[in-house]
């Protein structure tokens, strides 16, 4: 081979190294890019009228396919690309090519066609998923085939080894992704705790029940329908509640719901009668005014929950369990507190008088508190899988109901018993360890 068959052949070749090289990087970049932009705000731009956003949602619904298809394409062209380099320098440096040829090649992929691109694709991931997403369809289109293969090659191998993929599965949930998000930014300074409770809050509605949150019966303030017209207006007047369920008999047998402003309108309107008030007043029925009460099972989510309140137009319900036995009662405040915080009133005992700080570092805390609210006070993550209340946890634990004075240790804390009220524990005393 003469010299000028020769030069003209090593400059062909350098210049199908340099495409082939491009082509890699374009492959590196797009997968970057492509994996690395968030799927919220393509949608965004998409529904600003950005085509390439758009194809580039279209492409990533497959993200096994398409990471197959970028996979394959990028191989291709480097084992091309370090082939062709071998050639050329064995025949200019002889058996020292081979040793050039890795060299040389590993410095130009490593440089141009693997940081470079990658770095530029993860600074501007979405701008650069929209630029790519055409030429990549068409590679995704092309390859489909062999990747195809490649997929059920790859689950066989795996099931072998007992390992079962779904992919129709996203890798990550939306509701994960956007918790990690937030506690990411919270960590680093960037969200507020009130805001990432708020935000977290309205993402965990699904996933919770009414159960969790409800007031218990023993802490239900309930009319006796048979009680004299005075004392049921006394008692209305006294009560913090403008809603109280009514009971016949027994507080189990709910015959009603009557609202503070229904029974006063009816009430006022006999004492506005003339002389014969006092008579109508004292023969005034109370189921008269009342409305049918509200019942909900105890497993109901909380989502559904506030979208049956606004439904209805209704704020107030009582729970039962699977006899129809009543459990507890909510209200749409209790749902919205599980969003926005407490939400107190003049007639609210506020939160903050159930944990008070003691000197040595620990907090005093009453036994009925929520763990979750217990969690948000503070920054916690004691569990609250197995039991609503800080006492309820302390009663699983200890397997037992325990007397005043003990103490417990589990999940990082001690928990002491300082009061009790028959068999609820009323006060205790918590310190992280």
């Amino acid at each position: 081979m003469d010299i000028t068959t020769l030069d003209a052949a090593f400059w062909v070749t350098a210049g199908a190294i340099v495409i082939l090289l491009i082509l890699s990087a374009f492959f590196s970049g797009s997968e970057t890019a492509l994996t690395a932009a968030s799927r919220g705000k393509l949608r965004t731009a998409a529904d600003k009228g950005s085509k390439g956003a758009d194809r580039a949602l279209l492409v990533t619904q497959d993200n096994e396919r398409l990471i197959g298809s970028v996979l394959l394409g990028n191989n291709v062209v480097n084992i091309l690309a370090t082939s062709l380099a071998t050639a050329v320098l064995t025949k200019i440096f002889g058996q020292n090519g081979v040793a050039a040829a890795t060299l040389i090649m590993t410095l130009l992929v490593l440089i141009f066609a693997e940081v470079l691109p990658k770095t530029l694709a993860i600074t501007y991931p979405e701008a650069v998923a929209s630029r790519v997403a055409r030429p990549i369809a068409v590679v995704v289109f092309i390859f489909s085939p062999l990747v195809a293969a490649v997929r059920y090659l790859v689950r066989g191998v795996l099931l072998l080894f007992g390992v079962r993929t779904d992919p129709d599965s996203n890798i990550l949930a939306v509701r994960e992704e956007i918790a990690g998000a937030l506690q990411l930014g919270h960590s680093e300074g960037i969200v507020q705790k009130e805001d990432r409770d708020r935000i977290l809050g309205a993402l965990d509605l699904n996933e919770r029940t009414v159960e969790e949150i409800m007031l218990h019966r023993s802490g239900i303030e309930m009319l006796d329908a048979a009680l004299p017209p005075r004392e049921i207006l006394d008692q209305i007047l006294q009560s913090p509640y403008t809603r109280l369920p009514l009971y016949r008999d027994e507080p189990e047998n709910i015959v009603g719901m009557v609202h503070a402003k229904d029974l006063l309108r009816a009430m006022h309107k006999l004492l506005d009668g003339g002389t014969g008030a006092a008579k109508g007043l004292a023969a005034f029925d109370v189921m008269k005014v009342s409305m049918p009460a509200y019942f909900v099972p105890e497993t109901t989510t909380l989502d559904d929950q506030m979208r049956s309140f606004l439904k209805r137009k209704t704020h107030f319900a009582l729970v039962v369990d699977e006899y129809g036995a009543l459990q507890g009662l909510i209200t749409l405040e209790d749902i919205l507190e599980e969003i926005v915080g407490e939400i107190a009133d003049e007639f609210d005992d506020h939160e903050e008088n159930q944990i008070a700080p003691t000197e040595d570092g620990a907090y005093l805390v009453d036994g009925g508190m929520t763990i979750r609210d217990l969690n948000r006070a503070h920054d916690w993550n004691l569990p609250d899988e197995e039991a609503n209340t800080v006492a309820g946890l302390v009663i699983h634990e200890a397997q037992m109901i325990p007397v005043e004075g003990q103490v417990f240790s589990f999940y990082g804390f001690r928990f002491e018993v300082l009061t009790k009220e028959e068999n609820r524990l009323a006060t205790l005393k918590i310190r992280k360890l």
